[in-house]
């Protein structure tokens, strides 16, 4: 018996029981468990919680082998977009690979969606939705950058499908495929586990105690460091700002394979910034003088996941390379100091040390003052305030920071644009603007609540139907609905507070129909005065468009 095909097995169950709202629209129970797969497999690759990832699903009939697709954050010129398709096994005691067929059908996709002159009128809405928007975004002039996760309870395909992938002949630095699938899955799950490791370091290296607390500098061969992640994987890198970005149009990852492959590879220590690892405790033969030993309790990696990463592939995909006489700088950290101290001098070193690629600073803002405020503030409103990335969850008490984020910025803050297109600047440059002085809990509860209706509403075919904006409005459609929740209540932004928290919610939740049809009426206006006709009259693009520009802003008025 697998007994990470039944734990995941339980899980998937799970949802479908918590969750029953997510599956009506499918009559069969198998079908059901395959829709729940793809939830947990899709939350835990993007370390989200399972509501986001409800909101991407484009699964049902016509999505041509695509199951759920996420747009990041344009940087650079370059549009990342990750496409999910997963197959669940019923039958938890065969091993079967991901089907060579399904490799076929989502190539075939890949060519379809990125070309803007392919026809996509026979998709459904949700996903159709999804490309016209991806194709908006191709026409300003973004280069699609793909990553394809294909996952199952089995394994990955076969050579039949290897040979799909190398006939879809994909641009190297344009498309990847990666396969995940129940054990990943687990290895995520159990990643908050304390890893106790043994570290052997190579010649002399130098331990010294300061301020309380214990650091060793010393340099490890990248064999120890490939070996290290095969036997613990990713569960290294849980208190890590980033995921791992690939070699694919990632320059500083491609250098770092460059010089790992490179006649001076022996240098690779002198041009690399080195690991940078973190621990509860440390010990190792102080009466030996040099080869140490190393053990390490509670080891995370906290600088240096890239380069790890990048190592781990590289000497992977080249065992016959002799790496015998390269190695890398190592800084470990002994942090026996208290939980808050701890955390907060973990984000001071992680983020002055963290400067290679770009990161996601959510984890960083988390110990702000302001964020440990809101989550005590939060709590006594009857919700969970989750200020650090965990196990995702279908709890509608549970706020994650990254959706509150969001939701504060398009409703209050009036910027429902840059709430979805500028999602890592919530935490960067617009931090402030997001988290100002005056924020308070009833504030952040209230926009959560708000959004959370209208994306729940994005994927109704019934309106999707009827409003061809509906897949691209929500955000706007939040933000509208937000001020007109405080005119009804008779209260301004300022005054809405625990006190009058839940009179509020119980409003909203009595009316929230009836605010989102006027919502939904204020916006058509909007997008017709803009264009001057009947918005219908539009491209799914130009529509697309509208709303990703902030042109729409300008021309709403709640009169």
């Amino acid at each position: 018996m697998d007994i990470n095909k039944h734990i995941i097995d339980q899980r998937v169950k799970k949802i479908i029981q918590e969750k029953p709202e997510w599956f009506d629209d499918i009559n069969d129970e198998n079908r059901k468990v395959s829709r729940a797969f793809v939830l947990l497999a899709v939350s835990t690759y993007l370390n989200i919680e399972l509501t986001e990832a409800h909101s991407m699903l484009t699964d049902g009939g016509g999505d041509a082998g695509i199951d759920s697709i996420y747009v990041g954050d344009t940087t650079d010129l370059e549009l990342p977009v990750t496409i999910f398709q997963g197959k669940y096994k019923l039958n938890l005691e065969t091993h079967a690979n991901f089907p060579a067929n399904e490799v076929q059908k989502v190539v075939n996709t890949i060519w379809t969606i990125f070309d803007v002159d392919k026809d996509v009128s026979s998709l459904n809405p949700n996903l159709k939705a999804q490309i016209e928007e991806i194709r908006s975004l191709i026409g300003d002039g973004y280069i699609p950058v793909v990553k394809v996760v294909l996952f199952n309870n089995g394994l990955r395909w076969n050579q039949e499908g290897e040979q799909h992938l190398i006939n879809a002949n994909f641009p190297k630095d344009q498309v990847e495929f990666e396969h995940i699938n129940h054990e990943s899955i687990v290895d995520f799950i159990q990643s908050s586990k304390g890893i106790k490791a043994s570290l052997r370091m190579h010649g002399a290296s130098i331990v010294e105690n300061f301020n309380f607390k214990r650091v060793l500098i010393g340099k490890l061969n990248v064999v120890e460091v490939a070996k290290l992640f095969e036997a613990y994987g990713d569960g290294l890198l849980e208190n890590n700002i980033r995921r791992y970005l690939g070699l694919n149009r990632n320059r500083v990852n491609e250098a770092i394979q460059g010089t790992l492959l490179s006649e001076k590879k022996d240098n690779f220590y002198f041009k690399n910034n080195g690991i940078t690892m973190i621990c509860r405790k440390f010990s190792y033969n102080a009466l030996q003088e040099k080869n140490w030993d190393i053990s390490a309790e509670n080891l995370q990696i906290i600088n240096g996941g890239q380069t790890c990463k990048t190592i781990q592939h590289t000497l992977a995909e080249h065992p016959n390379e002799d790496f015998s006489q390269v190695f890398v700088l190592v800084r470990l950290y002994e942090l026996s100091v208290s939980d808050e101290e701890n955390d907060y001098l973990i984000n001071e070193i992680t983020l002055a040390t963290n400067s290679q690629n770009p990161v996601d600073l959510s984890d960083l803002r988390s110990n702000d003052k302001i964020q440990r405020t809101l989550e005590t503030d939060i709590e006594e409103l009857g919700y969970n305030y989750r200020r650090k990335k965990d196990v995702a969850s279908s709890n509608d008490s549970v706020i994650p920071l990254s959706v509150a984020a969001q939701a504060i910025y398009a409703i209050w803050k009036e910027q429902p644009h840059l709430a979805k297109f500028k999602r890592k600047e919530l935490f960067g440059s617009l931090y402030e603007r997001v988290y100002t002085n005056d924020l308070n809990a009833a504030q952040v509860v209230i926009a959560v609540i708000i959004y959370r209706y209208c994306d729940s509403q994005r994927r109704k075919i019934s309106l999707i139907e009827q409003y061809p904006h509906i897949p691209y409005s929500n955000y706007f459609i939040s933000m509208i609905i937000g001020q007109l929740l405080l005119k009804r209540i008779g209260i301004t932004l300022n005054q809405l507070i625990h006190k009058n928290f839940e009179h509020t919610k119980v409003y909203f939740e009595q009316n929230k129909e009836t605010l989102f049809a006027e919502a939904n009426q204020i916006l058509i206006t909007a997008l017709n005065r803009l264009y001057n006709e009947d918005y219908t009259n539009l491209n799914m693009e130009r529509l697309s468009a509208a709303f990703r520009r902030g042109e729409l802003y300008t021309s709403i008025s709640y009169k």
